[in-house]
């Protein structure tokens, strides 16, 4: 009996130590990523969130070929909650790149075993779409920046609220496609400034001013048809940072480090921008850029596992012609 109840105690002992720890950790990323909670109660609902994504980031990294996985700043998030609000959650049907406008490239240099357009200075600073599914309107505005500034002009950080309120087509915060955001801005003419149509993160009306133009499209392409990502690599040298679209359901853990194609689905609910890659070493990889802020993954980037489609990001890859 005596034995028994020592047992208890000290079982009690080891959950009351394992809670303080998971305490520490959940008020120092209150402090980092500056959380605030209106209610003991939304205090308590968090921390019991936090410590569920705790041992999901555990059982991901144990079946994981390289983990990646750690404490980021949506850990006090459900996966229900992360897809609802930072993920696309209602798309327009997709168009099948076959379909599409190709110029059908025919590559005959070889590419150099690592590249990159980071530094170029012909990419803007990482954005932060916060929580809206806004980044379709993201992954092509940093595109027609990127080609705009490529083409001669001036480096310049374009609207991508004017995409998000004024696109027919697709659904703001809820979702759509970059080839969408192309044509809409052909359409309309152009793309006006940031500074002169800010970012709310939210689905406002339309307040574009005509006048206040600065990029113009003459037109947009697929990269590849079938998911070629030598071609991708290829185009991407000889013409500039790729939009893509891919699965991130698992990015929400992510902390750095490649990912491999193991770790990904298929189902595609967010867009980016492929901005380099790296074949040496063991694990060749993509750089992506993603619009989560400087406070996520590799200060913002991302490293998908070369060559094997990680994440879907070979199945809709597009860029911008201006």
């Amino acid at each position: 009996m005596y034995k028994a109840v020592l047992v208890l105690v000290a079982l009690a002992v080891c959950a009351l130590a394992a809670n303080n720890a998971v305490t520490q950790q959940f008020i120092e990323f209150q402090h980092k990523y500056n959380r605030f909670y209106s209610s003991p109660e939304e205090f308590n609902h968090r921390m019991a969130v936090f410590e569920t994504n705790l041992n999901r980031v555990s059982q991901m990294n144990a079946r994981a070929a390289n983990p990646v996985f750690g404490t980021t700043k949506f850990m006090d998030m459900t996966t229900e909650e992360f897809k609802a609000n930072v993920l696309m959650n209602k798309l327009p049907a997709r168009q099948d790149p076959r379909k599409g406008p190709y110029q059908g490239q025919n590559f005959t240099s070889p590419v150099p075993n690592s590249y990159t357009w980071v530094g170029s200075g012909k990419m803007t600073p990482i954005y932060n779409q916060g929580q809206c599914g806004s980044c379709w309107a993201f992954s092509a505005t940093e595109n027609i920046e990127s080609q705009w500034a490529i083409a001669g002009h001036a480096l310049t950080s374009l609207s991508m609220q004017q995409i998000v309120s004024c696109d027919p087509t697709d659904y703001g915060c809820g979702g759509g496609w970059p080839y969408h955001a192309y044509a809409y801005v052909m359409s309309a003419g152009g793309q006006d400034s940031y500074s002169s149509y800010p970012y709310t993160a939210e689905n406002t009306p339309c307040a574009f001013n005509k006048a206040t133009i600065v990029a113009k499209l003459s037109s947009w392409t697929y990269v590849t048809q079938n998911e070629d990502e030598s071609e991708m690599t290829s185009y991407l040298v000889a013409h500039g940072p790729l939009s893509i679209c891919v699965d991130a359901s698992s990015w929400q853990f992510y902390s750095g480090g490649v990912l491999m194609a193991s770790d990904c689905s298929t189902s595609i609910d967010h867009c980016v921008e492929a901005v380099g890659y790296n074949l040496g070493g063991s694990t060749p990889y993509w750089m992506v850029r993603n619009s989560w802020g400087t406070d996520w993954g590799l200060q913002g980037y991302i490293e998908l596992q070369y060559g094997q489609d990680t994440c879907a990001m070979a199945q809709v890859v597009t860029n911008s012609l201006v």
